[in-house]
């Protein structure tokens, strides 16, 4: 029999009695003690009598058991009335013996210093963007250990007495080495038959854990200090809210004698700021135009994409409550949300890369982001040409098609260049024709005069108001466009999308995901069968082979270059099949010595009918373009 005295967030305080061996406690209604929080553990913890004595054992949970600060990874104890089991804002002590349980004190304001970090952390993180209830994943407290990686030194565990519980001698908790320790012992001292790569990378290592040492330690100083100083970040505006920010990060690294020797202070104090009023280190990686796609698997794990080529990146988020305050700062301005009940999220930034999150309980190692950059520089038809994405007759070709009304479906896998084509092909419109866009989120970048873009709506927090793509599709028809071109078909819209092309909407264009052109057209199918009309396949193929005229599949290769593999045209049908006739292609020729794709552009002798048709018209059209083999 023992005693549990919980203090809520909010400084309520309860006491209970416990008359058996242990006390479950967690967010389930069955527990001794109920404690709320999304990232709390159905059953996040046990406290167990042994022997006369208490232990607190773990279950997991995204929040983690603490006792006094230090993370329980299975079991901890005994315990004394000093300890402080804390459980996300909830603090727990135990006590031998019973006592008469208490009422909560509802009405008290008092706060502790930590919780008043809290609250002016959590007035911090919605300062610009007012975002929705705030969640309670832990933060890293300012002076805890950062996990070591296996190839990282470990602390050194001393030897002491070890606890009987139930005849199991469990080793009492070694004591805790700063990690930037013991690091630099072994950056400092190398073994002569380690690699120049791996001494590289332990170096890396050990700058990358002081400088994120460093940066918690700051952060902590600030929100004492805005707290202190009554710093009001509620009624700034973003501009004053840096600057003063700015000058108080500037003054606490100044005064500070706990910052790691070596760390470089301005960089220091850049990455606080980033991280308290922007977004973190993306800061730094958004403005790098050498970066086209950042993904943050959790805090302290980002790849990035260069050249093609993916790599883990040295910065890190200093938690996971960053990463989430990131995620709001991009979405809330939007209008979209993100928590427990719509745990994921599409949006886009400024600049208009997109952007999908995913937070917990779907993202089980933590909240991640995933960012497409689009070039800051608007690409055009030369640029694809120079980077040898497609050659310049190809380009010639697909010209004309845009221009006299060719419907065209791009193809392609994740990654492949699908939107930068179509937006590339889609500036090829006329001026003088009325052009509506469709996408999830908006990444299209028309210059035509005449132009209206509609963007998809997720539905609000009760589940309604949602507009789909294929909502605004239907409308579309309603707005008198010439050419209608929709971001990517990825389901019920395709139908919809073809009756457009069928009803004098010429010269559509429209994205899917495929392999190949004959995969592309079975994507197609299967997509209208997603509209829930029972139609049969034959209707539907004959559908497919009448709206579009030309599928351009776009692949993105082992070395990270993109490339139009195939310009394929739709001949009609036969014997119940659509029938096809590739115009171009690009045939593969192995890699060279530098790892690069090697291969050439070539026609295949056909010419397509639209040429056909031009040419009986006296219209000039250059058919040399497609002489069979000939190298483009």
């Amino acid at each position: 029999m023992f005693m549990l005295s919980v203090k809520s967030p909010k400084g309520d305080v309860s006491e209970f009695n416990c008359k058996t061996d242990s006390a479950t406690i967690g967010k389930a209604e069955d527990n001794l003690i109920q404690i709320k929080g999304w990232t709390i553990g159905k059953r996040q913890a046990t406290v167990t009598q042994k022997n006369g004595q208490l232990f607190v054992e773990d279950h997991g949970g995204m929040s983690v058991t603490e006792v006094n600060g230090v993370e329980v990874e299975n079991t901890y104890g005994p315990l004394s009335e000093d300890d402080v089991i804390q459980i996300g804002s909830y603090e727990i002590s135990v006590q031998n013996g019973t006592a008469t349980p208490q009422k909560s004190s509802a009405n008290t304001q008092s706060f502790t210093k930590d919780e008043q970090t809290r609250n002016i952390e959590d007035l911090l993180a919605a300062t610009l963007t007012r975002p929705m209830p705030a969640f309670q994943p832990r933060a890293l407290s300012p002076t805890a250990p950062l996990p070591i990686k296996d190839h990282e030194a470990k602390p050194a565990v001393v030897d002491k007495p070890k606890l009987a519980v139930d005849n199991v001698s469990l080793p009492a908790r070694p004591p805790i080495v700063k990690e930037h320790q013991a690091v630099e012992e072994v950056a400092h001292d190398f073994d002569p038959s380690m690699t120049m790569r791996t001494q590289a990378r332990v170096t890396a290592d050990a700058r990358v854990i002081k400088m994120s040492e460093a940066r918690q330690v700051v952060h902590g100083k600030l929100i004492k200090m805005m707290d202190l100083r009554r710093v009001d970040v509620s009624r700034m505006v973003e501009t004053e809210l840096r600057s003063t920010t700015s000058a108080l990060i500037n003054e606490i690294i100044a005064d500070a004698t706990d910052i790691p020797a070596g760390v470089d202070k301005t960089q220091l104090a850049k990455q606080v700021l980033d991280e308290v009023v922007g977004l973190g280190p993306l800061e730094d990686l958004l403005s790098d135009d050498t970066v086209t796609e950042i993904m943050v698997n959790r805090y302290d794990e980002i790849f990035i994409e260069r050249s093609g080529k993916l790599t883990q990146s040295e910065v890190t988020f200093t938690s996971d409550k960053a990463v989430l305050q990131a995620i709001e700062r991009i979405v809330a301005p939007l209008g979209r949300r993100i928590d427990e009940s719509s745990p994921m999220v599409d949006a886009r930034l400024k600049d208009g890369s997109r952007v999908n999150a995913v937070i917990p309980p779907l993202a089980l190692k933590g909240c991640n982001i995933t960012i497409r950059k689009f070039s800051k520089n608007k690409l055009h038809d030369t640029d694809l040409v120079k980077y040898n994405s497609v050659t310049a007759d190809m380009m010639a070709f697909l010209k004309v098609a845009v221009e006299k009304g060719t419907n065209i479906v791009i193809s392609g896998g994740t990654g492949s260049g699908k939107t930068t084509l179509l937006n590339v092909l889609s500036n090829y419109i006329p001026d003088d024709e009325r052009i509506v866009t469709v996408e999830d989120a908006a990444e299209l970048k028309l210059s035509q005069p005449n132009l209206v873009s509609l963007e998809a709506r997720p539905a609000n927090v009760e589940g309604k108001g949602g507009i789909h793509i294929r909502d605004l599709v239907k409308n579309c028809l309603r707005m008198r466009p010439d050419r209608i071109v929709v971001g990517e078909c990825r389901g019920g819209e395709a139908l919809d999308m073809l009756q457009a092309m069928n009803t004098g909407h010429d010269g559509s264009l429209t994205t899917a995901h495929a392999n190949t052109p004959r995969d592309c057209i079975a994507r197609i199918e299967v997509m209208v069968l997603m509209s829930g009309l029972d139609l049969p396949i034959q209707a539907i193929r004959e559908q497919i082979s009448s709206a579009v005229h030309l599928i351009v599949q776009q692949s993105r290769f082992p070395d990270g270059t993109r490339k139009v593999t195939h310009i394929t045209e739709l001949t009609g049908m036969e014997a119940g099949m659509i029938q096809m006739q590739d115009i171009f292609l690009f045939k593969q020729q192995g890699y060279g010595a530098d790892g690069k794709i090697r291969g050439t552009f070539v026609a295949t002798g056909a010419i397509p009918e639209l040429y056909q048709s031009l040419s009986e018209r006296g219209i000039p059209v250059d058919l040399s373009i497609f002489q069979k083999d000939r190298e483009l």
